[in-house]
């Protein structure tokens, strides 16, 4: 899978001002591979790569592929042990400008490595989970190109990181990380199980075109909360609405091992459907990973789904800018709209952790 290469048609100026954007257009519009305005990626899974069967021992054998393709220096930055807990650690929505990141950075790879490092992250991710990670590194692409940004802006496709902790294997354990701006994936895999806690899935902008096509990475996120949200009955929405505004992350980056009280209106309240409201909400996060993995953590939720709670905070109404949260014994998933960029909605902010089991450290081998 090679990038792609698209120019801006018609974009309204953005205007930036200290760790942000003061003023928002709701959409990109981009065409087609005529220019080098940017480098987009297809978010189709590579050829060869079959995502929707994918295991640890696929990851496994990806993961090896993409570092014998390196040489000595390169592999050498992109590795670092298992016990590594800084480097595990290492992980923000902020630019890497503000929060460096080490690992080894996507626009230092050639054509080759590029492919072999895209092969592992499709054996690692379910099709669905990629397309939406490479649609998060595709809008930061649009983002740095953008008319009236600084020529120096440190955002774009060129700017996210990779480190393999451990040595990748289908028994022990090791783990994968992959982010940069608005996006920090941990991975950590040990024979049949797997998590992807803690990770970070955010969007600037939630909304944007490319190549005639209407992009939202976290767009499903967005439509199936207010789906659940607005199917409970009046009493239970008195118990999940915390207040009218919208909220910020409150276990994001930083915040490993804070505990927080539930909140909300509690599962055993629901009916078998808005039970599957709820368990298919979460699992536009529990399915990023590949299918083995996330079919374990959802049957996993969904025997604990009578104490899991919904917590709401906003309006009600589609399209508005709301905060919301999932929270159970094993996960804790949360939803908010920033303020930083002019409009809260274009801007969009989540974390998904598992209170017992973030980094895999009920895995052992650390």
């Amino acid at each position: 899978m090679t990038p792609t290469r698209s120019s801006f048609r018609s974009i309204t100026p953005w205007l930036f001002a200290g760790l942000g954007l003061l003023a928002a257009s709701p959409a990109f519009t981009l065409r087609g591979a005529d220019s080098a305005a940017g480098t987009y990626y297809k978010t189709q899974v590579p050829t060869g790569v079959t995502a929707s069967t994918a295991s640890t021992a696929a990851a496994a054998k990806a993961a090896k592929a993409f570092l014998d393709s390196l040489d000595e220096a390169k592999r050498g930055r992109a590795v670092f042990t298992y016990g590594d807990d800084k480097q595990r650690a290492n992980w923000s929505n902020l630019p890497v400008t503000m929060v460096p990141r080490a690992g080894l950075k996507l626009g230092e790879l050639n054509a080759a490595q590029r492919e072999k490092l895209l092969a592992l992250l499709a054996s690692t991710f379910s099709p669905k989970g990629y397309q939406k990670l490479i649609e998060i590194v595709n809008g930061d692409e649009a983002l740095k190109h953008s008319p009236g940004n600084p020529p120096n802006l440190m955002f774009g496709s060129d700017e996210f990181y990779i480190s393999i902790l451990g040595t990748p294997s289908d028994r022990t354990p090791w783990m994968l990380q992959f982010g940069g701006h608005h996006l920090a994936i941990n991975v950590t895999l040990a024979g049949a199980k797997g998590v992807i806690t803690p990770s970070l899935t955010a969007a600037q902008p939630a909304t944007y075109q490319l190549d005639g096509k209407t992009i939202r990475p976290l767009g499903a996120e967005d439509s199936k909360a207010f789906t659940l949200i607005n199917a409970l009955t009046p009493e239970q929405r008195t118990s999940a609405i915390l207040g009218s505004k919208f909220r910020d992350l409150v276990l994001g980056p930083g915040h490993d091992g804070k505990k927080i009280a539930p909140e909300g209106v509690k599962g055993s309240t629901f009916t078998a459907a808005q039970k599957a409201l709820l368990l298919d909400l979460a699992s536009e996060w529990v399915g990023i990973v590949h299918e083995s993995a996330a079919k374990a953590k959802l049957a996993e939720i969904e025997s604990n789904l009578a104490d899991t709670y919904f917590a709401w905070s906003g309006p009600t109404t589609p399209g508005s800018a709301a905060y919301f949260r999932i929270q159970g014994p094993t996960v804790v998933i949360e939803y908010a709209p920033q303020n930083l960029g002019g409009n809260p909605v274009n801007h969009i902010h989540t974390i998904y952790r598992d209170p017992t089991n973030d980094y895999g450290v009920q895995f052992g081998g650390r």
